[in-house]
């Protein structure tokens, strides 16, 4: 039952984290870079899936959620006009985190899929930290404060605890905190 309640609160700080910021989205105040927005829907979906997979149980929930989510606001930033600059590289690591799925299937191991896509997350999230750099008032830094706060959270109702069920919680937990402080930075 611990497990299923620190689960249930990791998916509570989700959408708390989400609401405004989707709501920042309809108002014009936040343009997120749409194409981050699909690799990340893409990679936390399929880790979820790899985390399930390990016996994550409960605490894979909110990393589903999240996916779900995430997605959502893809497409709201495809809708809402906001940045569509795709580089090349931007492509690649689409093409990379699509390659997990094959690759998790040929050696019957979720870790290699989570170790591409946790590397492919945190790739997927330079153009975001190239646009926060230049514009760093465009972005919400209490989003990425909510969402460390739910994988550190996520990381505590795992039911199992291995590399594959960690990694990606762990990494981008470590990559949003990353964000806020060059964000902080830049503004001041």
């Amino acid at each position: 039952m611990h497990k299923e309640l620190l689960s249930a609160l990791a998916i509570t700080i989700t959408f708390i984290a989400f609401i405004p910021y989707i709501t920042s989205i309809l108002q014009n105040k936040t343009q997120p870079h749409a194409f981050s927005w699909i690799i990340w829907a893409s990679v936390t979906f399929i880790v979820f899936l790899a985390q399930l997979a390990d016996g994550g149980g409960a605490g894979a929930w909110p990393i589903g959620v999240s996916g779900v989510i995430t997605l959502f606001v893809a497409v709201l930033a495809y809708i809402k006009k906001s940045d569509h600059m795709i580089a090349k590289k931007d492509w690649l690591f689409f093409i990379m985190a699509l390659t997990a799925i094959p690759f998790w299937y040929a050696t019957s191991n979720p870790l290699w899929a989570v170790l591409i896509l946790t590397t492919v997350d945190l790739l997927g999230f330079v153009p975001t930290f190239r646009k926060a750099y230049h514009y760093p008032y465009e972005e919400q830094l209490t989003f990425y404060i909510l969402i460390a706060s739910r994988n550190i959270i996520a990381l505590m109702a795992l039911e199992h605890y291995s590399l594959t069920t960690m990694l990606f919680p762990t990494a981008t937990a470590i990559a949003c905190l990353l964000f806020i402080q060059m964000v902080a930075i830049r503004r001041s």
